[in-house]
């Protein structure tokens, strides 16, 4: 990697943690620049703008689930396997001590949610595509014969999607010991329900 990916790296793993514990509006070059050790031009450099340091940093942000809960998910054979790594990956990256704040996607929907722009824009089609690799996941179960024929795949979506941000409350803001076991049970139930 050369000097300068390093520096973009750098910047967007600092963004990718203030966006996540105080949300993409609390980003900017100044606060940045501080964190990482560069100059206000310096870091401008790199992204000209909030707008684009915040869209820099979303589609940081969705690089690394990627990477981390649906490319992983993907080396599991087709099916409910799949679809219960998606959801073990999907714990594991929101829980992860070096993600303080948690999931910056939930962060961000709290602040986007009523709000109109190219962000919102961006995070909402990372959330379809995530709601859609979910619907495909159930897909493929109900075609591997995991999941009945018949199988709602969209309300399944729904209720997983439901299942991990109840997850996100519960351990994030309530800070319930024995969140990972809720969900996980609930979790099961959903399953047993698709069978």
């Amino acid at each position: 990697m050369s000097k300068g990916a390093d520096t973009r790296a750098a910047i967007l793993d600092a963004g990718m943690s203030v966006a996540a514990t105080e949300g993409l509006e609390a980003l900017s070059i100044g606060r940045l620049a501080d964190r990482v050790g560069l100059s206000k031009s310096g870091l401008f450099a790199h992204f000209r703008s909030k707008e684009l340091l915040q869209l820099q940093v979303l589609g940081y942000a969705r690089e690394h689930f990627v990477s981390h809960v649906m490319q992983p998910a993907l080396g599991e054979p087709r099916g409910e396997p799949r679809i219960v790594a998606l959801l073990e990956n999907w714990l594991t990256w929101g829980s992860s001590p070096e993600r303080k704040g948690g999931c910056v996607f939930l962060q961000a929907a709290a602040e986007y949610d009523d709000r109109p722009g190219v962000v919102r824009d961006l995070l909402v089609q990372t959330q379809r595509d995530w709601r859609d690799a979910l619907v495909r996941a159930a897909d493929l179960a109900v075609e591997e014969g995991h999941f009945r024929a018949g199988l709602d795949t969209q309300q399944f979506a729904f209720e997983m999607y439901a299942l991990i941000m109840a997850h996100h409350f519960y351990q994030r803001l309530l800070d319930d010991p024995v969140t990972p076991s809720r969900t996980r049970a609930a979790f099961e139930r959903l399953l047993e329900s698709c069978r």
